[in-house]
This record gives C-alpha cells, sequence and structure tokens, in this order.
C-alpha cells in the first residue's frame, strides 16, 4: 500500500493518532495494534454485539457482494437504519431476541477494519462504551513498547471526502486516556521511539474537555443531530455510555470477538 510521507507516520511516537483510511495506512506502519473509533455508529454497535457473546464480520459496505459474502460466514446481514431487523443501529442490536453471527457493514469504521486486517496484526473496536476496557487490556496484554495506531474514522462527504466527526475524536480521546491512566506512552524506549504523538496529547484532551457533559456533546454535534432528526434519538444515547462495555471486541480470522 502507498504510504505517506515519513513525518505524517509518525514514526517517532508509540501512540499515534489520525484520521480516516488514509490516515490509518500512514500510521499503522510498524503498529503492533490498530485501534478504529466510529461511535456513530459502527464500533458501538460491535461493543454492544460483543458484549452479548456475538461474532461481527466487518464488510466495506453494504453493495452486492454483501449477501453472498454473510452467506459464506453463515452470518446475518445488518441491513440500512428503518427497514427493520439488524442494521447499523445500536437499538437493534440490543433488541435483538438472538445475536450470533452478524455482517455490519459501514463505509467508515466497518471499511477501515476490514483493510486493516490484511497489514496490521491486531485491530480493535473501540467506542465510548469499552474505551476503558480496551486500554486496561492493552495495558495488560501488549509490551510497553508496543505501537499503538488510533484512528478516529470519521465521516464521508456526500462526495466521498473526509469529514472529521468529532464523536470519533471524543471517542478516541477516552481510549488515549485509558492508556495514559495506565502508565502507557510516557517515555522513551530504547530505540529512540517517545510515547504519545501530539495528535493523540490533542485528541485526550478533546475527550477530557467533553467529558463532563459527554451526552450533551454527541446529542449536539452534526452526527448526533443528524441521527436524533432521523428518528434515532436512542442510538445517540447508548453511544455515550461511557465505560458501560466490558467486553474488548478484537479482529481475528475476519471478525470482531472477544479475546
Amino acid at each position: 500500500m502507498t504510504l505517506a510521507g515519513r513525518a505524517q507516520r509518525q514514526l517517532p511516537f508509540t501512540v499515534r493518532f489520525e484520521w480516516g483510511l488514509d490516515g490509518a495506512r500512514a500510521v499503522t506502519s510498524g503498529a503492533d495494534l490498530a485501534v478504529v473509533v466510529d461511535v456513530l455508529s459502527f464500533t458501538t454497535c460491535v461493543s454492544i454485539a460483543v458484549d452479548r457473546g456475538a461474532t461481527v464480520f466487518p464488510y466495506p459496505w453494504n453493495d452486492a457482494g454483501a449477501e453472498d459474502f454473510a452467506a459464506r460466514h453463515d452470518a446475518r446481514l445488518a441491513g440500512p437504519r428503518g427497514a427493520g431487523g439488524l442494521s447499523l443501529s445500536p437499538s437493534s442490536l440490543r433488541a435483538a431476541q438472538t445475536l450470533e453471527r452478524v455482517v455490519l457493514p459501514s463505509p467508515d469504521g466497518s471499511s477501515i477494519s476490514f483493510e486493516l486486517a490484511r497489514d496490521v496484526p491486531l485491530v480493535a473496536a473501540v467506542s465510548l462504551r469499552n474505551a476503558a476496557a480496551t486500554a486496561d487490556w492493552v495495558a495488560a496484554e501488549l509490551p510497553p513498547d508496543a505501537v499503538v495506531a488510533v484512528i478516529a474514522a470519521g465521516e464521508l462527504w456526500p462526495g466521498g471526502s473526509l469529514r472529521p466527526a468529532v464523536e470519533d475524536q471524543i471517542g478516541a480521546g477516552a481510549f488515549i486516556a485509558g492508556l495514559a491512566a495506565a502508565g502507557r506512552g510516557g517515555f522513551t524506549a530504547e530505540d529512540g521511539r517517545e510515547g504519545f504523538a501530539p495528535e493523540a496529547d490533542a485528541a485526550m484532551a478533546v475527550f477530557n474537555a467533553a467529558e463532563p457533559r459527554l451526552a450533551d456533546a454527541l446529542r449536539g454535534c452534526s452526527s448526533g443531530r443528524e441521527l436524533i432528526d432521523a428518528g434515532y434519538a436512542d442510538d445517540v444515547e447508548i453511544a455515550a455510555e461511557l465505560d458501560a462495555g466490558t467486553a474488548v471486541a478484537l479482529l481475528a480470522d475476519g471478525a470482531f470477538r472477544r479475546p
């Protein structure tokens, strides 16, 4: 894959932060773990499903191949919001009577996860619900000098360009704050690599500023208002459930599940 310049790859740092698929391709160079954050709503959906013991297959988008992909993996295909049944709506996953294997397409977090699985040893799906649990897992299971690349998925404008979404920066910052609380990132390794990139520090600062009014921040941001206006206020409330999820969601053999 094509990489950005050395500076954009944030190579001196063990905890990195970037936006979207192009940013992910840059900062995951040499990474031990990629953390994908798509708060409204892919990674929140993954957290809900994995908390229930389900397996979630990411898929780039709900195109003509999605049904075949779901059939090959003996999984239910989540459809668009409002179509009934499972969808990219945390409420639909929480309300499902049974939930075992599901394909969850999205153009943002799911697409990025699908792509990174080819190049990064470990990929985690992180939302506000499981940010602390995932940071604790990293601190317990990965070596102190492990490189962690945190990716805020963002949204896409109608023309396909990236729209940074503040809820994803907040979610990424929650995870990075968890790493800091666990004592990660504040050192210089033997090979000269440092801890948090300035971009990661900035995401953590955004989370720290938003945390006292977290639910209001999600309701008021562009993505939150869009969902509320479309009748999905419950999805925004679920996404704001800070640290309510206990399950870490790791991508293995093409699917997110508990480690």
